[in-house]
């Protein structure tokens, strides 16, 4: 593994990728893949060793939980996890008091949930580093993993032609737009007008751009937001707690799913498909079942062919979060020399 500059990370939080230079955003990805091929080696990289991380999750999860407790466990650390029936946040105590409880107790605080401002209070008043695992603004610790699994397919990530397709003003969107634009891409979303990322988002990612030297598009033409595209990249057309949009959605979205058309159109064969999961590409579940009751749906923002095909790397992607996760970790909280 070659040499990593280290920029000074210990004691930060993690909660935005605005909250980071290009260096150090790279340094994560860097070091997370140092960490997988040691992890992949059985090289022991215990950075926190005797460590405890409290895992708040308002939100329910299957990889970031898992990504968590088991970088938590490589590194030698101890995590406690949280639900939504074990925290009082806001309800019977203050965010402010459990936050102060919490860095008494805890080495460092990951966060799963709802407002982005009850992560940016739990690190304002806990005292130690807090990430964020994912908030209705922001999702950082996805896009790393996404553009850990871009390097490795492409050795880099100046130029890279990254096109997100679907709906556009949601936090994964969010947080690569101006993720890509933090580390030099061709970084493009594709969505419907009505979909659009939040004016800010899009001045913040364009500011960005200027120093990078990335170009950002936001487009509703599909075919001139695919061509040339290294990436085509989506997520679900409905998120958590907005069900009763989904034919609404259904009607906007339908023309930006991700199909073998769609990939054909990118001229590119050496181009992946990206996804944060989970994907409705079939009727294996019984919330697939339920949509395709309800709609007439076997398929949503991706079809089975395109999930199953050479192009998609969603499961390289899924295992990365792990990775990348360790990486924030060790970096903030750990030892490293």
């Amino acid at each position: 593994m070659s040499t990593i500059t280290k920029p000074i990370l210990k004691g930060r939080s993690f909660l935005a990728e605005r909250d980071f230079t290009k260096g150090e955003f790279v340094y994560l990805i860097d070091l997370a893949e140092k960490l997988k091929h040691e992890k992949q080696q059985r090289i022991p990289h215990r950075h926190l060793e005797g460590k405890n991380i409290a895992l708040l999750f308002e939100k329910p999860s299957t990889r970031t939980r898992c990504a968590f407790t088991v970088a938590c466990i490589d590194l030698g650390a101890h995590p406690e996890y949280l639900g939504k029936d074990d925290i009082q946040l806001g309800k019977k105590e203050s965010i402010e008091d459990t936050a102060k409880v919490l860095g008494r107790m805890f080495d460092g605080i990951e966060f799963r949930g709802f407002e982005h401002k009850k992560v940016e209070m739990l690190a304002e008043h806990s005292g130690v580093p807090v990430w964020n695992g994912l908030t209705e603004q922001w999702h950082p610790t996805q896009t790393l993993a996404d553009f850990l699994t871009v390097k490795e397919n492409f050795g880099r990530l100046e130029g890279i032609k990254f096109v997100y397709v679907g709906d556009g003003r949601n936090n994964v969107a969010n947080s690569l737009l101006v993720g890509g634009a933090l580390v030099g891409m061709d970084v493009r979303i594709c969505a419907p007008k009505e979909l659009f990322p939040e004016q800010e988002v899009i001045e913040l990612a364009e500011s960005l751009a200027k120093e990078s030297g990335a170009i950002v598009t936001v487009t509703d033409e599909i075919d001139k937001a695919v061509a040339g595209a290294d990436v085509i990249y989506t997520d679900v057309w409905v998120s958590m707690g907005e069900e009763d949009q989904f034919a609404e959605r259904i009607a906007l979205l339908a023309p930006y799913q991700v199909n073998m058309e769609m990939i054909e159109k990118t001229g590119n064969d050496q181009m992946i498909f990206l996804h944060c999961l989970p994907a409705f590409h079939d009727l294996e579940t019984s919330y697939g079942m339920e949509i395709y009751k309800n709609h007439g749906l076997a398929e949503m923002e991706v079809t089975d062919a395109v999930f199953r095909s050479s192009h998609s790397k969603v499961f390289d992607q899924a295992e990365n979060r792990m990775h990348t996760i360790k990486a924030v970790m060790a970096a903030t909280l750990g030892n490293l020399q």
